[in-house]
């Protein structure tokens, strides 16, 4: 049965950001001593907002990281994204067959969801329905953005199905008693995580964009 609205993340699911993301996160916390690998940044925050990550990273390091560390990042990360590719294969034809309800519900700020979304010719397809995670008071994992977007489109959010390619956003749409499935297809998956997002309790995986309409 066609869901009421069909909720996708951001990152990973109509762009394929955080491979660029991660590396940038890694390369500008050197600069301060903190030796980490655009890996385990994956592996730890993906899905999460950047300040969340920023606030857990000066606990897990024992040192806070100067007041526009923010600012300075996310203007690295916007500049690469300028010069490198971020379109997701088979994400144009999804949506351009796409009949229901649609809207985004990233842990990313709204700006940065649309100037992505811009950059692959995508943002007439979802704005102005557009949901960020500092609309909210808690991010990812906890299903309050979710809740929101459901909220905001006017759907039950027994009758939302969630496309997420994070543990993070899968645990978040269960919390919000939403039908997730994930998506493995993004540049920063690595083996294994099919499996860890069926644990956190996507209902089914799939790789590529082309067989996401059969699942709906």
């Amino acid at each position: 049965m066609q869901p009421g609205v069909t909720i996708f993340d951001c990152d990973c699911v109509l762009v394929d950001s955080e491979v660029i993301a991660c590396r940038i996160c890694a390369l500008s916390l050197a600069e301060f001593g903190i030796t980490t690998t655009a890996e385990e940044i994956a592996d730890r925050y993906i899905g999460s907002s950047a300040r969340a990550m920023i606030a857990d990273l000066e606990i897990l390091h024992g040192q806070p990281l100067p007041t526009d560390f923010y600012d300075t990042l996310r203007d690295r990360i916007e500049a690469a994204f300028e010069s490198e590719a971020l379109r997701i294969d088979g994400i144009d034809a999804v949506l351009a067959s796409h009949r229901g309800k649609i809207c985004v519900a990233s842990g990313s700020t709204p700006e940065r969801v649309r100037r992505c979304l811009t950059l692959v010719g995508l943002l007439h397809c979802f704005d102005p329905h557009i949901f960020s995670a500092t609309q909210v008071a808690r991010p990812k994992p906890a299903p309050d953005l979710f809740l929101y977007a459901s909220q905001q489109m006017g759907t039950d959010a027994r009758d939302c199905l969630v496309i997420e390619d994070s543990v993070l956003g899968v645990t978040a749409a269960v919390a919000a008693g939403m039908r997730v499935i994930g998506f493995t297809g993004a540049s920063h998956c690595r083996p294994g995580h099919a499996d860890r997002l069926l644990v956190a309790g996507a209902s089914v995986v799939f790789q590529h964009m082309r067989e996401l309409p059969g699942l709906l």
